[in-house]
């Protein structure tokens, strides 16, 4: 049902992040905007300390688990109850994410980054995001030539996904990864044809706000991204998405309450 769609708020912790790098430059400031998306109604707040924009450089795993942890922490201390998710792909990151109280973590390289990280996956227990990249931040823009964009990312979301079952991670949940190895109209493609991916056994997140192929298929510059995102946004919760990972959580939830106002 689309009303039943949960909301994670994006919780960026970077200073170079592509749409809020720096904005919440401190522990406190990062932890009183989750305490704020928490308190409206957001469902998850999805923590990330390396931006992975196309063509951002990697940043070590000290320097992840540096930002991220105390935040982890400070949010957990005012809301204990509160369901973190940590967006890394490095196993250390996520192992530190999860003994601070993390709940799930959301992997933009579906395990193929770092070949611990469904062990650590596996011990906690925890759901795990598996989601679809063509190659590292820094080349997938030039790894886009798919023979069909959307049943070549559903194979291989669904082949990652059994592989990740075999290793013992308990919940999969997929991302077709809008905006990660995908030119603008293939963007346009897998989100139009999102309703395939349901029905597969798992979950389906999306995250698509603020993204570029907003400006590059749509002429919308970063600032104007938002409303158009959110129409997007709603289409994909009417169509199949479980869940919706976005910048701006205001929009998610007048969108939640339309569709569970209308009973769909």
């Amino acid at each position: 049902m689309a009303g039943q769609v949960r909301l994670a708020g994006i919780l960026n912790v970077t200073p170079d992040s592509f749409s809020d790098g720096g904005r919440f430059g401190s522990v406190a400031e990062a932890v009183t905007h989750a305490l704020e998306m928490i308190r409206s109604g957001i469902d998850i707040i999805d923590v990330g300390g390396e931006s992975t924009r196309p063509g951002a450089a990697p940043v070590s795993a000290e320097d992840e688990i540096g930002r991220t942890i105390p935040v982890i922490k400070g949010i957990l201390e005012e809301v204990p109850g509160a369901v973190i998710s940590i967006d890394t792909y490095k196993s250390s990151v996520a192992e530190a994410a999860l003994n601070a109280g993390a709940k799930i973590v959301n992997d933009i390289s579906g395990g193929s980054f770092d070949t611990g990280m469904w062990d650590v996956v596996a011990e906690k227990k925890v759901p795990y995001i598996l989601m679809h990249t063509s190659g590292t931040p820094a080349e997938m823009q030039q790894k886009t030539g798919y023979i069909n964009v959307v049943d070549d990312v559903l194979e291989w979301l669904l082949k990652r996904a059994e592989a990740a079952k075999k290793a013992g991670v308990a919940e999969v949940i997929i991302d077709p990864g809008i905006g990660f190895g995908k030119t603008p109209d293939q963007n346009l493609q897998l989100i139009s044809s999102i309703s395939k991916f349901r029905g597969r056994g798992y979950q389906v997140l999306i995250g698509l706000s603020r993204k570029s192929f907003l400006g590059k298929a749509l002429g919308y510059d970063l600032k104007e991204r938002d409303l158009p995102g959110s129409y997007f946004e709603f289409f994909c919760a009417m169509n199949g998405a479980d869940i919706i990972r976005t910048h701006n959580t205001g929009n998610a939830l007048i969108y939640r309450r339309i569709a569970e106002s209308l009973h769909v």
